[in-house]
């Protein structure tokens, strides 16, 4: 996602929040929009899943790298990468 902002020229910030960059994104590329409850998700596991202290179930980790795949099949496709 932060490359899609380098590509536009919009200054991409330092953050993990992924739905930070998708505000930023969407008024470019709205069909990104879609992925925001995803991105919500994914966000959780951005920092606090490194530190002892959160258990992720199988189940968890398995939903994540699906969100995962289609936010990156979502941005190579708008970067013309695919």
């Amino acid at each position: 996602m932060k490359a899609l902002l380098v590509e536009l020229g919009i200054p991409s910030p330092r953050t993990h929040d992924l739905d930070r960059l998708l505000v930023a994104l969407v008024p470019t590329h709205p069909q990104l929009q879609t992925l925001r409850r995803g991105l919500l998700f994914l966000t959780e596991f951005a920092v606090e899943a490194r530190y002892p202290g959160l258990n992720t179930s199988k189940r968890q980790a398995t939903s994540a790298l699906r969100w995962a795949e289609r936010v990156w099949q979502a941005v190579r496709s708008l970067l013309g990468l695919l």
